[in-house]
């Protein structure tokens, strides 16, 4: 298999060339985006390369649940597209003294549960026996809770006198890869329901029996909020093949983090932020407070999905954190059914200005050098005890620099 960087320059030869160049203006980057790998909005892997082609984004990061199955289709369509590819992956863990407090990290519906990234893995990935069992046990208690859903599902379909049957290894051959999800089961019934009804009027008879008589908020030609609406109502707590998640599926997040560093990652929050309504989790709700938790978890990296987030509110917030010398990256996600625009911009479409761009690209550029000297077997911008190079920092983004602008030349 290639390496991400055969016949690559030298370092030193790498800065030179990149010294030369008169064009420095910071590119546009997606450093967050899952593929069909885990769940994506996108149909095929060489989708968001197409996109990132016509919206001019020079940089893309894979960033799949549990899994980096997707990054060697990855990585051929980034030396297709000469888009540079940042190998990443996400993971939902767990702050138990959060969640005894009912306190919300970020997830706002579940208190202490944690989403948290890895990011600039080594390529190809790598882990060892130890972390690997740790990961397939993560995966096998995700599809543990998905086969009882799919059960739970068949049988109330039966119930209701309906001949509509939903089996994993179905989703798995036509939606999903390895990797099967709540939104493939909503997305599958919804298929299914739409393949056996071919009107409007009787779609939508049967999908209020399938609601127990309550009207679907959804519209029938809306696709992306009707499977939305049948994963909330169906799968969720309170609905009819809902499958209580077991504690195992969610691991504390000091060994989330050692799988992340034993993969050759850097270790990465990822920052809800605000909602429409201007709230903020309580774990968030504080910058100073949470700058000094990441802290103490050796964490000197955060992620924003802008998309949600009201403009000046992360504005603020980027700023603050790139004051205190963490590396920050941002995404779109496409992780629901939604199909949107993969260049990144803040809620109702505000674009990010050139101060924001200039961090992400600087906080992408880090993560471009950290590959790029992981590959030669040498230290990244996080030492082997898990420590991050915050005082090579500046030196991370322009070698990054010269490596993203290299690759896509």
């Amino acid at each position: 298999m290639q390496t991400l960087f055969n016949n690559f320059p030298s370092e030193n030869d790498l800065l030179c060339w990149s010294e030369k160049l008169t064009d420095k203006q910071p590119l546009k980057v997606n450093g967050h985006l899952h593929s069909p790998y885990s769940f994506s909005a996108f149909t095929n892997m060489e989708q968001m390369f197409k996109m990132a082609t016509n919206e001019n984004i020079k940089v893309l990061g894979i960033n799949d649940f549990n899994t980096t199955d997707g990054y060697v289709e990855f990585y051929e369509n980034a030396l297709k597209y000469k888009i540079f590819p940042l190998y990443n992956i996400e993971f939902i863990g767990m702050l138990r003294d959060e969640q005894a407090n009912g306190i919300r990290v970020n997830d706002p519906n579940n208190p202490g549960r944690t989403y948290f990234s890895g990011k600039g893995l080594r390529y190809p990935a790598q882990l060892s026996e130890e972390k690997k069992k740790n990961l397939n046990s993560i995966v096998n208690e995700s599809h543990y809770q998905v086969e009882e859903m799919i059960s739970k599902l068949n049988d109330f379909l039966q119930q209701i006198g309906s001949d509509i049957r939903i089996g994993i290894d179905e989703i798995r051959g036509k939606w999903a890869k390895e990797l099967v999800r709540e939104r493939h089961i909503a997305k599958a019934l919804r298929i299914n329901i739409f393949e056996k009804f071919s009107t409007k009027k009787e779609r939508r008879i049967f999908i209020e029996q399938l609601l127990r008589g309550k009207v679907p908020q959804s519209l029938l030609n809306d696709v992306p909020a009707m499977e939305n609406e049948i994963r909330a109502r169906l799968l969720k707590k309170g609905g009819v093949a809902y499958a209580k998640e077991n504690e195992k599926a969610f691991p504390e997040i000091e060994k989330v983090i050692e799988i992340i560093v034993d993969t050759g990652g850097i270790p990465c929050y990822p920052v809800l932020l605000d909602n429409k309504k201007g709230d903020s989790t309580e774990y968030e709700s504080d910058p100073v407070k949470l700058l000094e938790k990441l802290k103490e978890k050796k964490v000197t990296s955060i992620e924003l999905i802008p998309g949600r987030n009201d403009f000046e509110k992360l504005k603020e917030f980027v700023l603050f954190f790139d004051k205190n010398g963490f590396v920050i990256t941002m995404g779109t996600e496409h992780n629901t059914p939604a199909m949107q625009p993969v260049t990144v911009s803040c809620r109702e479409g505000k674009p990010l200005d050139q101060e924001l761009l200039s961090i992400s690209y600087r906080g992408t550029s880090v993560i471009a050098a950290h590959q790029y000297l992981h590959a030669q077997g040498r230290e990244g911008y996080i030492r082997n005890d898990g420590t991050a190079r915050t005082d090579k920092k500046e030196y991370f983004e322009q070698l990054g620099d010269a490596v993203i602008r290299k690759f896509i030349s």
